[in-house]
């Protein structure tokens, strides 16, 4: 089942909680012989019923894995590996897809999903606002990272570096991982965030506007940014390489990973096998990724060609460079308090059950 939540509707549920119900059940009694035949199909259907429950781990409370992706997509989802690993335990897999990250931490925030895969930025300002979240895994970080995510402007303008940009209309989504982007390469460029003029708009919203030349310059990533480049649409003046991110990471609900560990490690285990796959076959990728994401096999070469796959554990030195990111937005002024994110992980007893030994400590 794929489900796709909009940003508008989100806020709707913001003062509500989600109340999943039982179903209740009006049993018929009678003498007759229907009567009888029922109550032995009722008993059929509770001894399968219990069966089912038997053989489902005791770290796994949940009947339903409610699964977030962006807007980019997901091979986890288009190759179902989750559905064929868990539906033998009785846990059904539910999709709903997202903008971009922080609409992702939205809907977790107000208990729509229990697992997704962000950017580095987005966790932090949900864990701002609030939210109930824990990081579960990273992302490994390789010399790809950052290779798909650019600043960019028309091919005709007159902007050569970003440097050139102070003053401009600098398109991006806040809380995302081009916003941490995007400060620091002024930074590096000797300017201030007060510099630009900060226009917040996703992007698969902000690719149509950029591609008809009404953006000035645009902070964009994989597909949107590789159809632009593709189509003679887009100059990139600063890709996000070599600017110290940690990477993106799958982030749950607190009580949801809490109350699941054996399921969280069954997940991990999957995502980093087919990681692994994609990583050596990526050719055999494309050829599925294509067709869901309507891409030319030509942006689809490219797509891949800078997208970094693997997973990465939870430690105490991931832990610390996420810490940076948090401290620095602050020190920035775009986060109202300091920000601890010890208080958004689980204990190292919780992460040694739910990662397992394959997944890279680096």
């Amino acid at each position: 089942m794929v489900a796709t939540v909009k940003p508008q509707s989100l806020k709707i549920f913001r003062r509500f909680t989600l109340l999943l119900m039982p179903g209740i059940f009006t049993l018929v009694t009678s003498l007759t012989l229907v009567g009888c035949t029922q109550q032995s199909q009722k008993a059929e259907n509770q001894s399968s019923a219990s069966n089912v429950s038997d053989t489902k781990p005791s770290g796994i409370k949940t009947k339903v894995l409610r699964m977030g992706y962006q807007q980019a997509g997901d091979l986890v989802r288009i190759t179902k590996v989750l559905e064929k690993r868990l539906e033998p335990l009785g846990i059904k897999v539910e999709w709903a897809q997202f903008a971009q990250g922080p609409q992702l931490m939205e809907a977790m925030n107000v208990g729509k999903i229990d697992l997704g895969s962000v950017g580095e930025t987005p966790p932090i300002f949900a864990q701002a606002a609030g939210a109930e979240i824990v990081y579960v895994v990273g992302r490994r970080r390789t010399e790809k990272t950052g290779k798909g995510s650019a600043i960019a402007v028309p091919p005709n303008s007159p902007i050569k570096s970003v440097k050139d940009i102070k003053g401009q209309k600098v398109v991006f989504q806040k809380a995302s991982a081009s916003h941490y982007f995007i400060i620091r390469a002024l930074e590096e460029a000797g300017l201030k965030y007060s510099d630009i003029q900060v226009l917040s708009i996703p992007n698969v919203e902000a690719a149509s506007a950029f591609l008809e030349g009404k953006i000035p310059v645009w902070v964009s990533g994989d597909p949107h940014l590789a159809r632009a480049e593709k189509l003679g649409k887009a100059r990139i003046i600063r890709t996000a390489q070599g600017l110290d991110s940690p990477g993106g990471y799958y982030i749950a609900g607190k009580q949801f990973a809490i109350e699941n560990p054996e399921l969280l490690r069954i997940v991990i285990e999957e995502i980093d096998k087919i990681d692994r796959w994609a990583e050596a076959h990526p050719q055999e990728t494309a050829k599925l990724i294509a067709p869901e994401q309507k891409l030319p096999p030509d942006v689809m070469k490219l797509v891949l060609s800078r997208r970094s796959y693997g997973l990465r554990a939870i430690s105490p030195e991931l832990i610390k460079e996420q810490q940076r990111i948090a401290d620095y937005f602050y020190k920035n002024g775009l986060l109202p308090k300091s920000l601890n994110v010890q208080e958004a992980m689980l204990t190292p007893e919780q992460y040694a059950a739910i990662t397992p030994p394959t997944i890279s400590q680096k």
